[in-house]
């Protein structure tokens, strides 16, 4: 049982494992073949999914601390499409946004060694699932929801705890049948949703933080129907983020 324990992620990381694993699993339903293959070769048998929760798992250990600020970005309330987009162009922080940008970047290096290429590798796709969990553009004040104390059901918990694992947690499914419950699209809807970009996908969460902020304060407790007013919010964003992780993998690995 220790053991278990020890590895279990913290909390306040993003989405909760099977929400990463819902992501990393419909976007693996969106790849070209070219880009497959070129995966296979970086993580060989390991899955999108199961490599999307890397992340999580090493924050036990110290050497990855510097990894702690990769996972979200504070973004002030307020801001237009156009001021956010203002803010990133001059804002120097460590964040989701500009750790994405990076992995990016070094991913195309052809030179790249293979144990930094497959770190990188697994860091995209888990901060691409971070930023579609609103509250990872949340405020700097309450930790994007986690100061903000609430109860689910009969149990002390967060709101940004609710939004990350909670919710899902509640529909009791695995995280295969979990995507598949939710993975229907069609191509004009994945055209919409891979518009515009990073900074793009980036403000679609940051609008729906500010729904998640109105919906609940300290100490209410929330329970059925607060998963059932929800829920929708959270599949469409495990859907877009799965969409949008397969759209960034193909442009880098497609050929």
């Amino acid at each position: 049982m220790a053991f278990f324990l020890f590895y279990l992620p913290l909390k306040s990381m993003g989405w909760g494992v099977i929400g990463h694993r819902v992501v990393g699993e419909i976007a693996d339903s969106y790849l070209k073949p070219s880009t497959r293959l070129e995966i296979k070769k970086i993580l060989g048998n390991e899955t999108l999914a199961m490599a999307s929760t890397w992340a999580d798992f090493v924050r036990s250990e110290a050497a990855y601390n510097y990894l702690n600020n990769w996972h979200y970005i504070n973004l002030n309330r307020g801001y237009s499409h156009a001021q956010m987009e203002d803010f990133l162009k001059i804002d120097t922080s460590t964040n989701a946004y500009s750790k994405i940008n990076l992995l990016m970047k070094e991913l195309k290096n052809k030179e790249l060694a293979m144990g930094k290429k497959r770190m990188y590798l697994r860091m995209l796709i888990h901060l691409v699932g971070d930023i579609h969990q609103p509250l990872h553009s949340g405020n700097k004040s309450d930790r994007g929801g986690g100061e903000i104390k609430v109860t689910w059901f009969d149990r002390q918990s967060n709101l940004h705890w609710v939004w990350d694992a909670e919710m899902i947690d509640f529909q009791q499914l695995s995280y295969t049948e979990y995507a598949n419950s939710i993975n229907e699209t069609t191509d004009s809807q994945r055209d919409d949703w891979t518009k515009g970009g990073l900074s793009s996908w980036l403000f679609d969460a940051y609008r729906l933080s500010d729904v998640i902020y109105a919906s609940a304060k300290s100490g209410d407790k929330l329970d059925s129907k607060y998963n059932y007013d929800h829920i929708t919010i959270v599949n469409g964003q495990l859907l877009k983020g799965g969409v949008r992780l397969a759209a960034l993998l193909n442009q880098l690995f497609a050929s």
